[in-house]
C-alpha cells in the first residue's frame, strides 16, 4: 500500500477534523447533538443514518481516532447519548437507537479516511458529475489538496485511468471488500484489542524489546539473498574456559595450553 505523503495526525487533530460527507435533515440533527457527546467520549462520528427498519432505527457510525471500535465502546456511547437525545428530541416518533462501528467495507468521510486507506479499491457517488459522469471505481492513488486521485478500475487503453475527485463534491465513498482490506482490519483489530486490555489492566504491559510489526509492511516480500542472511553473533566471552583462564592470571599461574 501506499505511505501517506502527509504527517500523520495526532488524536486530537483527528477529532477536531470535519466530515466530507453529511447528512441532511433529521440525520442533520441528530449529528448536531451526538458530535459534541461523542468528542467528549474521545470517538469520531463517521455517519447517520435513519431508516424505516423495526418501525423508525436511528444508526449512529462511530470509531475511535485510530479507526477502532468494540463492543464496550458501543455500549459506552448508547449510555451517555440516550438520554442526551431523549431530551433534545430530535426525531419526532419513536425510534430505537442502534450504535453501530464502521466496519470493514466502511464509509470514507473524512480527508483523513482517504489517506489511511490509500492503495485500497473504494467506490463513489459524486453530487456533481465530474467527467459527465458521478460513479466512480478503483484505487485510491493519492490525495493532494482538496481532491483524491482514483486509478479507475476497467479504463480503456490510451486513456488516461487517474481521475481527480474535488472532495468537496463527493456524496458517498465505501471501501470495496477484499482480501487485502480484510486482512488489514484483522490486524488492526488485533492491535486494537491487545492495547485496550493493556488500558483495563486485563493483559500486562509489552517487554520493553518487543516490537509490534508494521501493518504496512505486513504484505512487504522477504528478503532475499544477502538481505537475507542473518549477521554473524560474535563469539562468547563470558565461557567456562574464559574464567577458568582470567583466574590463573590473576593468580600468576602458567597457561598449560600455551607453547614455549
Amino acid at each position: 500500500m501506499t505511505d501517506p505523503i502527509e504527517p500523520a495526525m495526532d488524536d486530537a487533530e483527528l477529532l477536531a477534523e470535519p466530515r466530507l460527507v453529511v447528512e441532511p435533515g433529521a440525520g442533520a440533527r441528530v449529528a448536531a447533538i451526538a458530535t459534541p457527546v461523542l468528542e467528549g467520549m474521545g470517538y469520531r462520528l463517521v455517519r447517520i443514518k435513519i431508516s424505516a427498519e423495526a418501525g423508525c432505527t436511528v444508526q449512529i457510525m462511530a470509531e475511535r481516532p485510530d479507526g477502532s471500535m468494540h463492543v464496550e465502546d458501543c455500549e459506552a456511547i448508547s449510555n451517555a447519548l440516550s438520554p442526551v437525545l431523549d431530551i433534545e428530541d430530535p426525531i419526532q416518533r419513536a425510534y430505537r437507537l442502534e450504535i453501530s462501528s464502521p466496519g470493514i467495507d466502511r464509509p470514507l468521510v473524512r480527508r483523513s479516511d482517504f489517506l489511511r486507506f490509500q492503495g485500497h479499491l473504494v467506490k463513489v457517488d459524486m453530487a456533481i458529475a465530474v467527467g459527465g459522469r458521478k460513479r466512480f471505481r478503483g484505487w485510491i492513488s493519492a490525495v493532494e489538496g482538496g481532491e483524491v486521485l482514483i486509478d479507475r478500475e476497467g479504463a480503456r487503453d490510451g486513456e488516461d485511468p487517474i481521475t481527480r475527485l474535488p472532495m468537496e463534491d463527493i456524496g458517498s465513498a465505501n471501501l470495496v471488500l477484499t482480501d487485502e482490506l480484510v486482512a488489514e482490519s484483522m490486524r488492526r483489530g488485533k492491535h486494537a484489542e491487545e492495547d485496550l486490555k493493556r488500558e483495563l489492566g486485563l493483559a500486562p504491559p509489552p517487554a520493553p524489546h518487543a516490537k509490534r510489526s508494521d501493518p504496512k509492511k505486513s504484505f512487504a516480500p522477504k528478503p532475499k539473498g544477502k538481505a537475507a542472511k542473518v549477521a554473524k553473533k560474535p563469539p562468547p566471552k563470558n565461557t567456562k574456559a574464559h574464567r577458568l583462564a582470567a583466574e590463573a592470571k590473576r593468580r600468576g599461574d602458567i597457561d598449560p595450553t600455551e607453547g614455549d
